[in-house]
């Protein structure tokens, strides 16, 4: 795979009709994933089609609702990302959504390029599984909402992740740009980030897992994105005394829906 001219998208660059970050597959320059956030002000609406790819509407700041083949499902959302996690909902390929909020907020949509229409469904934000991964400096909070063996996609993984400041997170350096069945599928994965405050930053760090494969070291910001076409990704890195939150999205072109990576194999110890 040719890895995309950019890496990283700082905010506002990526930005394109009502979205402050749009990026669909011919943008990246691969087949699958996509990333959309959208800012709505206070009794605004949107509305889109999922065309041939599937979609999760995630509030990332505020509340709203989704009209979605004759259905209204109402989203709680949230205060902010440091908040809390979110409440969701699957919006399948083939459909046309309505997104509507009247006090306002932000909303991301993480989507995949897929095959079945599965269908439209909501998810709660007390059923996503939350795990603490890593120890020490590397600890990090992951908040499972639709990884590939918590809620049923067809090729969509999505997962959030928060940084303590000071800390380390993707780490160790790993990869997932390989079919080997059983261990390593290929998944094209997006990370978006946001910070508690205009002084958070972070840094992201890709190194070639191949000659010619990508490579960046990025200082990232809120509204930030960087695309991982392959490579070894990691560390993130949130600046002392401020969290650091990214949004991470992937799918591939394997038949299976799994999250199979390989670690750095100067960094065998995996998560410890």
């Amino acid at each position: 795979m040719t890895a995309p001219r950019r890496l990283h998208l700082p905010a506002g660059t990526a930005a394109r009709g009502p979205y402050s970050v749009d990026v669909d597959p011919a943008a990246a320059g691969w087949e699958h994933s996509a990333l959309r956030v959208i800012e709505l002000p206070p009794g605004a609406e949107h509305a889109f089609d999922s065309a041939d790819s599937e979609w999760v509407v995630l509030p990332l700041a505020g509340a709203c609702t989704v009209r979605l083949d004759g259905e209204i499902f109402e989203l709680h959302g949230r205060a902010s990302v440091f908040a809390a996690g979110s409440d969701f909902v699957y919006v399948p390929r083939d459909a046309h959504a309505q997104i509507a909020s009247g006090a306002g907020g932000r909303f991301a949509l993480a989507g995949a390029k897929c095959e079945r229409r599965l269908p439209a469904r909501y998810g709660p934000a007390p059923e996503v599984p939350v795990e603490t991964r890593g120890s020490g400096n590397r600890t990090r909070t992951v908040r499972n909402f639709a990884a590939a063996d918590a809620f049923p996609c067809d090729r969509l993984i999505a997962v959030e992740v928060i940084t303590p400041g000071g800390n380390w997170s993707s780490y160790p350096p790993h990869k997932h740009d390989e079919d080997r069945p059983g261990t390593e599928s290929v998944l094209e994965e997006i990370y978006y980030y946001e910070t508690e405050d205009p002084h958070g930053y972070g840094y992201q760090r890709i190194s070639p897992s191949r000659p010619g494969g990508a490579d960046l070291l990025a200082e990232v910001r809120h509204g930030d994105a960087v695309l991982v076409p392959d490579g070894w990704h990691g560390p993130s890195i949130a600046r002392p005394g401020h969290d650091l939150y990214y949004l991470n999205v992937m799918a591939g072109p394997g038949p299976e829906r799994a999250w199979r990576i390989s670690f750095h194999p100067d960094h065998t110890e995996g998560y410890a």
